[in-house]
């Protein structure tokens, strides 16, 4: 009896963007919890001078290590035409599983590019993954959809420099102090700062800046964040599936970069999170509309402020591709709800390649004798 040729999965990771050191320890984890029994693993390493690089797996995750090294010397790299299905020198690739964080990674831009390439991903489709990355359009979304935001004032660069002074009194006038100050295209708590009076507002504005040409202002609030992990059923017309919500407490003054990554003490996760029954079955619904609003696929997770003074729940951000270390909220609230690592891993291929199959029988060409009745 014949035995069935392993999935290759090409785990692509790195990237430009300023989250690469990120990228590198979440697919070091991905890449530790595929099921070696149905999955053959292709690292495919994207420098931050954006070369993408096949990597030997011992070399580039050697025992014991928390994070993927990106081994240049020796290494082959990847040939694409566009148009031809994405492949490597050892051969053909079933399915690519991208585990990058950031601009140029999860706006878009990579799921593009596997489109082209007609190859099967993990993950949000290119539209979903743009708009879930760009903070203020989603907000935009949402709202049109009844759920609700903090206040917030979306600011261009040009207009910025144009006018500064102009944005600083709306800001203040509308959103009062303390606000926070976001690029809208980033993650991870980069360029995010909590600015209490008006005198650090521009500085905090222009490092915003520095790693988008869009910028929100937000309006502070005495809140708790709560967290959803959101999962496409691989069922037909199935129900998008919602983890039971964990909080985040962070010990520095908000959920910074530095409590993310830097502090191994910098927050403490609350798994299931201390909320009424009713919280728990709101937070889940707005969740699963969160995700259908923005026509995601695959996975995302739900972040949402819980104010501590009305008791409204407020989106936070919705995240495309979040963090897949073995600490992050993502794979941790399916592990409390029921799906272990490496079943949610499964899982993901799984729906990556399900995708693919509905959209190949799409027809891509429009041809004028099928059109009838000019209709």
């Amino acid at each position: 009896m014949s035995v069935a040729r392993k999935l290759r999965v090409a785990v692509v990771y790195g990237g430009k963007s300023g989250e690469h050191e990120i990228s590198l320890i979440s697919a070091a984890s991905v890449i530790r919890n595929l099921d070696s029994s149905r999955f053959e693993i292709i690292p495919i390493a994207v420098t931050k001078e954006g070369k993408w690089l096949e990597q030997d797996l011992s070399a580039a995750l050697p025992s014991g290590t928390k994070s993927l090294k990106i081994v240049t010397s020796g290494a082959k790299a990847c040939q694409f035409k566009i148009g031809e299905k994405f492949s490597v020198t050892s051969g053909g690739v079933d399915v690519v599983f991208p585990v990058m964080h950031g601009p140029l990674c999860e706006d878009g831009t990579i799921q593009g590019f596997f489109e082209i390439s007609d190859m099967p991903y993990v993950g949000c489709n290119t539209l979903s993954s743009a708009v879930g990355m760009d903070k203020d359009i989603a907000k935009r979304l949402a709202v049109s959809e009844g759920i609700k935001v903090v206040p917030w004032v979306t600011m261009k660069k040009a207009a910025w420099k144009k006018d500064s002074a102009a944005f600083m009194t709306q800001i203040e006038h509308e959103l009062e102090f303390p606000c926070f100050i976001k690029p809208a295209n980033m993650g991870s708590s980069v360029g995010v700062h909590k600015v209490k009076k008006r005198e650090d507002l521009s500085a905090a504005i222009e490092d915003a800046f520095r790693y988008d040409l869009k910028v929100i202002a937000e309006k502070g609030i005495r809140a708790r964040e709560i967290e959803l992990s959101a999962l496409e059923s691989l069922e037909e017309n199935g129900e998008t599936l919602v983890s039971i919500p964990g909080e985040i407490t962070p010990t520095h003054e908000f959920y910074s970069y530095e409590s993310k990554y830097l502090d191994e003490n910098g927050a403490e996760l609350m798994i299931p999170a201390h909320l009424s029954a009713t919280h728990v079955q709101f937070a889940q619904d707005t969740a699963r509309k969160v995700f259908q609003v923005l026509e995601c696929e695959g996975m995302a997770r739900v972040d949402f402020f819980l104010d501590q003074d009305s008791g409204e729940f407020y989106l936070n951000e919705i995240n495309t591709i979040p963090g897949f270390t073995q600490i992050s909220m993502y794979p941790k609230l399916w592990e409390a709800s029921g799906i272990s690592y490496k079943e949610l891993l499964s899982r993901l291929v799984d729906l990556a390649l399900k995708r693919s199959r509905i959209r190949s029988g799409l027809l891509r060409e429009w041809h004028a004798a099928e059109c009838v009745n000019g209709k």
